[in-house]
């Protein structure tokens, strides 16, 4: 099995990075399923139902998302509604819209799907390494060997450690949220693909997406300022992962990162 995982989409460039690579990456590769992170994609903050569709209808076959999901009052309908493949992180308390985790099938295929947030230096939310005991022995119950988790949280020690600790456990473990690739993509000893942040769908000639001038003013003033999608250099950013079916195990974990033209 081959899944992209594709790292927070920010705003309409990511959305249109998205819809260019993924249908191409998914021919090239023979892609078995595509997974990517929304919780940016309507104005660089937060999902709409019209950003989410757009993401689905380009390709991806699940939608994971992170401490923004709630940034646009009217995505809580969109997450209830049965059925959805918009996630929340599952470790939000009970009574919040929508689910935490899914299953994708295809071609007699299936992989689960489960989205956690991170604590350090976030909201003080349900544990999420406990969350992901309760959900991965749920989806072993399922018969489900093959699982995703998109790990969204700020402190990189928080997403290496959930790393180890679903070692073996977890198919492929992939940090979001901080907009920066990292360079340690690899195959852990027990057989969970890792890397600490996907990265970014948008523009890279900003600070994590946003205008750079608004972002410096902000670090110099110290004060409020707009923050506004950036534009330009806008790339692709994620990872494929090969899984084998039969033991949930990772073969083997690519860095991808392409450049929309300009």
């Amino acid at each position: 099995m081959k899944v992209l995982f594709v790292g927070d989409i920010v705003g309409k460039p990511g959305r249109t990075v998205v819809r260019h690579f993924v249908p191409r990456l998914r021919e090239q590769h023979g892609l078995d399923f595509c997974v990517g992170n929304s919780e940016n994609s309507a104005g660089g903050a937060g999902i709409t139902a019209d950003s989410a569709d757009e993401l689905l209808a380009s390709g991806l076959d699940l939608l994971t998302s992170g401490n923004h999901t709630w940034s646009k009052r009217d995505i809580s309908p969109y997450l209830a509604r049965a059925g959805s493949r918009q996630l929340r992180p599952a470790n939000y308390p009970e009574g919040a819209p929508g689910r935490g985790h899914a299953v994708v099938e295809a071609r007699g295929l299936k992989l689960g799907v489960i989205n956690l947030e991170g604590r350090v230096f976030m909201k003080a939310l349900d544990c999420p390494f406990r969350a992901a005991d309760r959900l991965l022995a749920e989806l072993a119950s399922l018969g489900t060997r093959c699982i995703l988790v998109d790990m969204h949280c700020e402190a990189t020690s928080e997403k290496n450690a959930l790393g180890h600790y679903l070692d073996g456990r977890a198919s492929v473990v992939l940090g979001t949220h901080t907009h920066i690739q990292t360079a340690d993509a690899r195959v852990l000893p027990g057989g969970t693909a890792f890397m600490t942040d996907a990265g970014m769908c948008g523009p890279w000639d900003s600070v994590i997406g946003v205008r750079k001038e608004a972002a410096i003013e902000r670090f110099l003033t110290a004060r409020h300022v707009k923050f506004e999608t950036a534009s330009a250099e806008v790339y692709l950013q994620g990872a494929i992962v090969d899984i084998d079916e039969e033991t949930g195990r990772a073969r083997s974990i690519t860095r991808v990162q392409e450049r929309l033209p300009e």
